[in-house]
């Protein structure tokens, strides 16, 4: 059977990854987190006091960054490593990288380094990745494209939830109002906005389980699937 590529882009907080990782567990696919790249770039930018506007400086600093992915056998859950530094609960809950890595994201040259790395994974396809990009820049070419969006309270909600199982204390108001910068800086940077593909599917997951949501999409992974085996 042909593998394929399934590009998942969408909002913060929207349940991308989660998706991302059921269909690339079920379909024994590899699972690429963007956002966890654009994350660990963020972090070290500010562990090593990077000027983020100042070009040359993002430019000089990408030339010391390496980011790959382990899997954890334990939890079997993927974490991000950074110049061989575990880092996978840090950009997660590290509000600093939360109230920047919009704008870590919007600069050109961190786009055109991550998105190179981002291309050379997806070589052999039977692979899951999901972003703000993926479809329209990343892979074009994808075979299934989905873009997720849900209410911006209920995302707010979520993500809430999230942090305060790891721990990060906030309020749904500091949450909801992160989600609505990054939304806009997502939408209006000059370089890779997020925006639907033209032959993407858009799912609204407001109301929808995450079973809901897997058993949806898994019928469309199937149908392109048998596609692209005849």
């Amino acid at each position: 059977m042909k593998k394929i590529i399934i590009a998942i882009d969408g909002y913060s907080s929207c349940g991308k990854s989660t998706l991302a990782k059921q269909l690339a567990s079920s379909l024994s696919y590899r699972f690429i987190d963007t956002g966890a790249m654009y994350r660990a770039v963020t972090l070290y930018m500010i562990n090593n006091q990077i000027d983020i506007y100042n070009s040359d400086a993002v430019a000089d600093a990408l030339k010391n960054i390496h980011i790959n992915f382990k899997l954890n056998t334990e939890t079997q859950s993927q974490e991000t490593i950074l110049n061989g530094e575990n880092i996978e609960n840090e950009i997660r809950i590290n509000p600093r990288v939360a109230s920047i890595v919009s704008d870590v994201s919007a600069i050109s040259e961190v786009r055109r380094f991550l998105v190179k790395q981002q291309q050379f994974m997806g070589n052999e396809k039977a692979i899951v990745m999901d972003g703000r990009d993926i479809g329209t820049v990343v892979f074009p070419d994808a075979e299934l494209k989905l873009f997720i969006t849900a209410d911006p309270m209920i995302r707010a909600k979520r993500r809430f939830e999230e942090l305060n199982e790891k721990g990060q204390h906030t309020t749904i108001e500091e949450v909801l109002a992160n989600l609505q910068k990054r939304d806009h800086i997502d939408s209006t940077r000059a370089d890779s906005p997020l925006k639907q593909a033209t032959d993407s599917i858009v799912l609204d997951n407001s109301n929808m389980s995450r079973d809901e949501q897997f058993n949806w999409v898994m019928e469309l992974v199937r149908k392109k699937l048998g596609s692209a085996a005849e």
